[in-house]
């Protein structure tokens, strides 16, 4: 049998490859081993009406040795996951004795080579990196709160404007938070094996992440049109368009999640919906992402191209004779209509 030893390093490697990803795309180790199962238990399901005599086929949760006569001697080669660790060519033998298959010899950690001592720069990676990121949110998320208590808590600060804020600091908080919900649930100890891990907490905390990080787009979006309708000038900001905004920031992402958490439940339910490597259904919610950006990015240069204008010495001075000229017939106006009424009242 496959030593336990031996088999805690290939899990220990394979889950120090997949936290370096973070999409696990080093998870084939288990699906790999998941698959060679399958196989072999459907070739000793096939052999079981055959002849009893000899070894029976076995799996010995690694290699899937074949049915084999009495006094035979096996040889397989190291198995396929091995390469993910290091290439071998080594291989690995059982005796058919009277008594049943006989321990593999070499053993599998003899033969097929495993670099097992892990680098402490690679053991350290993603703890030093999970700490920086977490420091990073947990700075934002305080500074973030901090700001919208401000914001709410004077009323000369309640405006159009910052109640767009308030909602795109509430996205980055939330978002902040969304993180911590979701390492708390996919890495809660460093020996978790989340490529298998499917639960509803660790889908959910998938989801809402990914939700608070469309919002985050969106509601740079809504910064975005709410800037150039101050520089165009262009409509009034009533309440109604605030609800407008809101509804574009908050709800349009919960369409597009629902449509792909349909997608997910009913075409790739498969571990907790975080590795999106390949998936044809990510596109639901990196499409519209990608579109808030490039709109975002016409915005932006639509305001860049407003404020050039807006800065144009030649248009300033237009624009500062042409006031001077409206305030001289106004005040020629108002004066006229001072004189009529002195007129007036004379002569009355």
């Amino acid at each position: 049998m496959f030593r336990p030893d031996t088999r805690g390093i290939f899990i220990s490697l394979c889950l120090t490859r997949v936290a370096l990803s973070l999409l696990h795309p080093e998870c084939e180790f288990y699906f790999q081993l998941e698959k060679e199962e399958r196989l072999c238990l459907r070739y000793i399901a096939e052999q079981e009406n055959r002849s009893t005599e000899g070894c029976r086929p076995l799996w010995d949760e690694v290699v899937c040795w074949p049915q084999a006569v009495t006094g035979e001697t096996v040889q397989r080669g190291c198995p396929a996951v091995f390469s993910l660790f290091k290439n071998n060519t080594g291989s690995v033998s059982r005796n058919c004795t009277s008594r049943g298959w006989s321990k593999p010899f070499p053993a599998y950690h003899v033969a097929c080579t495993v670099d097992d001592d892990i680098p402490e720069t690679e053991q350290s990676y993603f703890a030093t990196v999970k700490l920086i990121y977490t420091i990073g949110y947990s700075i934002s998320l305080g500074v973030l709160a901090v700001a919208v208590f401000i914001l709410l808590m004077f009323r000369r600060l309640r405006c159009a404007r910052n109640f767009i804020h308030i909602q795109l600091f509430l996205s980055f908080i939330l978002k902040s938070v969304a993180v911590f919900i979701k390492d708390a649930n996919l890495f809660p100890s460093y020996d978790t094996n989340h490529c298998t891990l499917s639960t509803f907490a660790c889908k959910a905390s998938v989801v809402f992440c990914h939700y608070c990080m469309m919002t985050n787009f969106f509601w740079l979006l809504v910064e975005a049109l709410y800037l150039n309708s101050l520089l165009l000038s262009s409509f009034y900001h009533s309440r109604r368009c605030l609800w407008g905004l809101s509804l574009l920031g908050w709800g349009v992402p919960v369409v597009f999640i629902l449509l792909w958490i349909g997608s997910r439940v009913y075409f790739e339910d498969t571990e907790c919906w975080d590795n999106t490597k390949d998936s044809p259904y990510w596109w639901i919610i990196q499409g519209p992402i990608v579109v808030s950006i490039a709109v975002n990015f016409m915005l932006f240069v639509n305001i860049i191209r407003i404020l050039i204008q807006k800065l144009n010495p030649r248009l300033i001075q237009f624009n500062n004779s042409s006031q001077y000229r409206d305030f001289l017939s106004l005040s020629s106006i108002a004066f006229s209509i001072k004189r009529c009424r002195k007129r007036s009242a004379c002569s009355g």
